[in-house]
């Protein structure tokens, strides 16, 4: 797999003239837009906008998809690949070395964005007027990028990059809202899945659950369930996989003569104190006080 350190070289590979700036390279897009038609990486984030043709089919999308600008964002030395896409008209992609963030507020700000960890069936789904925003903000770094570059440039273009960004994170909101509709509550896939897990005895066999199996089991990226859990409910994989884990210590702890020790391994926890922290936290007292009948 080719990896890129430079845009220059990604620029090479595709027969495209150098970028106007080293760490920097902003790409309008067509029908004929192709770009790593073989999986590559590169130590830059990518933020793409493209709007695909009506019955083209990608990353198992349903139809609902098809008519609406699709932004997709990705990490540096994460997998990128633009394979038989076909366009309309209109699509850009941005290109920033991580070099480009360097000193700049930005630099940290980008990783709170946790849509860079999404896979590419959850790219945002775009209304046409979230679509002209975009390429508003687009449109005037394209101005900055193409006009003589001087002290102003750089912080003027990561202004309206990281306005592109703290609105794709609103449109995701948005998304993670209309579509639960469609797709169900994810908490109550997430919940089953749980249960499962539980009432199958993988507790035992496999240990604590995880957030990427219970992503894997819906079909979703960890950061994506994640995201959307948090908008369903107010809390994390994580945190949601951890009440549970109590919920269900509690009803052993209560309904047999189990041990505090016996309890914490039937629940797949294979370190005793752990169990009892995570226990204190979500009860407010130890496993043993509850089992006694100790009420916070």
């Amino acid at each position: 797999m080719k990896h890129f350190k430079s845009l220059a070289e990604l620029h090479r590979a595709n027969g495209f003239p150098p970028p106007e700036n080293p760490l920097l390279s902003l790409l309008q897009c067509n029908t004929t837009c192709s770009i790593g038609e073989t999986e590559f990486t590169g130590d830059f984030y990518m933020i793409g906008f493209k709007k695909l043709k009506s019955g083209v089919f990608l990353y198992g999308r349903t139809k609902y998809d098809h008519d609406s600008g699709s932004m997709s964002f990705v990490k540096p030395r994460q997998v990128i690949q633009l394979k038989n896409l076909q366009f309309e008209e209109d699509g850009f992609l941005i290109y920033i070395h991580e070099d480009f963030l360097n000193g700049h507020v930005l630099h940290n700000d980008i990783k709170k964005y946790g849509y860079f960890e999404y896979e590419a069936n959850e790219a945002l789904h775009l209304s046409p007027k979230e679509e002209q925003i975009i390429w508003e903000l687009y449109r005037k770094i394209e101005t900055e990028y193409n006009n003589n570059q001087d002290e102003y440039s750089r912080d003027i273009i990561l202004a309206h990059i990281d306005s592109i960004l703290k609105y794709s994170q609103r449109f995701y909101k948005r998304q993670f809202i209309n579509r639960t509709d469609m797709s169900g509550k994810v908490i109550s896939k997430f919940n089953d899945a749980l249960n499962l897990y539980f009432g199958n005895g993988l507790l035992a066999q496999k240990g604590l659950p995880t957030v990427k199996m219970m992503a894997d089991q819906l079909n979703l990226s960890t950061r994506y369930l994640s995201d959307m859990l948090k908008q369903e409910t107010g809390k994390t994989a994580i945190e949601l996989i951890h009440i549970f884990l109590v919920s269900e210590a509690k009803n052993l702890l209560k309904g047999s003569d189990n041990n505090i020790a016996e309890t914490a391994y039937a629940l797949g926890f294979d370190n005793l104190p752990y169990f009892s922290r995570l226990f204190k936290k979500e009860v407010g007292v130890s496993p043993n006080q509850y089992k006694k009948g100790v009420v916070n």
